[in-house]
């Protein structure tokens, strides 16, 4: 159940529809934001009923983006292209990237008004870097390249995430021509990270949840098959341990057992060198 005491509605503007709920703002909502509107928390906990262990994904791809960038920096990345940003909340790339490398420099990419106006507000850089703002559609990967070269140098290695949002290409061969067309830019040694929701663990529960997704919220959204994801990665090469559950990648040791599985599948691929 919505608790409106929690929180005011956001103020409304005209380049926010308060109407319709939105991914960004569901997802904040499910990590314990406050920068959400009561459309989104109505729609947020009608697929939780569906979908009791939706706040624990979430959690579960969130801790996923903290490892993958630590993971990232001890490569040597010291670029980062985050595709997707969401609303700000903890361990956000720039963070965890620049406290373990100050160096880093980090291009954010969103077209959604009420992520760009907290990404300006909220999110800063060290000295020693740089965190930049782009306002731009993921189907439009030239101009997401176009802008990203103002901050950073594609002559150099640089880790892309798409962490929760290529679920939103759903035509196949977009998404695996958007995938493409950003790693082409992309020097050898490039990383390409992508989060994607599957219904291998809890079957028809989230194939609901994603019917009732695309019923009253946007943009819309499909599951794949782990094997789907794989091709998403043609060309690169997948890391170990491959497209895997979020919480299977590379997860930090737990005092007791192992993690458990989740809809939420990633892998993580890097560019190989040129061939000839």
């Amino acid at each position: 159940m919505v608790d409106d005491s929690r929180a005011p509605d956001l103020q409304s503007t005209p380049d926010i529809d308060t109407s319709v709920s939105h991914s960004a703002r569901i997802w904040d909502y499910w990590l314990g934001g406050k920068e959400n509107y009561l459309v989104d928390r109505q729609l947020g906990d009608q697929i939780a009923e569906v979908l009791p262990d939706i706040v624990e994904q979430a959690r579960a791809d969130r801790a996923f983006l903290k490892r993958v960038v630590g993971y990232f920096v001890e490569q040597g990345i010291r670029q980062f292209l985050d595709i997707g940003t969401g609303l700000p909340t903890a361990d956000n790339t720039h963070e965890v990237a620049q406290r373990l490398a100050p160096k880093s420099r980090i291009v954010y990419v969103d077209n959604d008004p009420l992520v760009l106006a907290h990404a300006r507000a909220l999110l800063t850089s060290s000295p020693q870097g740089a965190t930049s703002y782009l306002d731009a559609d993921m189907h439009d990967p030239e101009a997401i390249v176009r802008g990203a070269r103002e901050t950073l140098d594609f002559t150099s290695p640089v880790a892309i995430t798409m962490l929760g949002v290529v679920w939103h290409i759903t035509d196949d061969q977009e998404a695996l021509s958007i995938v493409g067309r950003l790693m082409e830019e992309t020097a050898p040694g490039s990383y390409l990270a992508i989060a994607h929701p599957t219904i291998e663990v809890t079957g028809e529960k989230m194939a609901e949840a994603i019917r009732q997704w695309n019923q009253f919220g946007k943009p819309p959204g499909i599951h794949r098959s782990p094997a789907q994801i794989a091709s998403l990665f043609t060309g690169l090469e997948l890391v170990d341990p491959g497209v895997v559950s979020c919480t299977r990648w590379r997860p930090e040791p737990l005092p007791f057992g192992e993690p458990s599985d989740s809809d939420q599948y990633c892998g993580v691929a890097r560019k190989p060198q040129s061939v000839g």
